[in-house]
């Protein structure tokens, strides 16, 4: 019985660890710097010059389903609206870093 416990709760943590996403390793402090270079014409204090209500505030992302790093990685990657696609100009770990900032400032009010 012990063994088949014991086989059936490796099993579990197998799975679990198989199948589980890796945490974003993001760095924000990089991702200022990318920000700043790629994103600060339209986004600076997190505003949005070419939509207003659409900026980058922690109230603004939620409504609109984007305050997680995940929608906000999908965003800038693929662009949509008015927004252009950087998943060609910026590197994966950059775009990551991106969304560690965004949400990070977001968090902290845009100050």
């Amino acid at each position: 019985m012990k063994k088949m416990i014991t086989v059936m709760l490796l099993g579990i943590a197998i799975f679990t660890f198989a199948f589980s996403r890796p945490a974003l390793a993001a760095d924000a402090a990089s991702g200022a710097k990318v920000f700043s270079a790629n994103c600060a014409s339209c986004h600076a204090g997190g505003k949005n010059l070419v939509k207003a209500e659409k900026n980058l505030k922690k109230d603004a992302l939620e409504k609109y389903g984007l305050y997680s790093a995940e929608a906000i990685i999908a965003q800038v990657t693929n662009g949509k609206n008015a927004m252009p696609a950087f998943g060609k100009r910026l590197k994966p770990e950059q775009i990551e870093n991106v969304a560690a900032y965004v949400l990070s400032q977001a968090d902290k009010g845009w100050k």
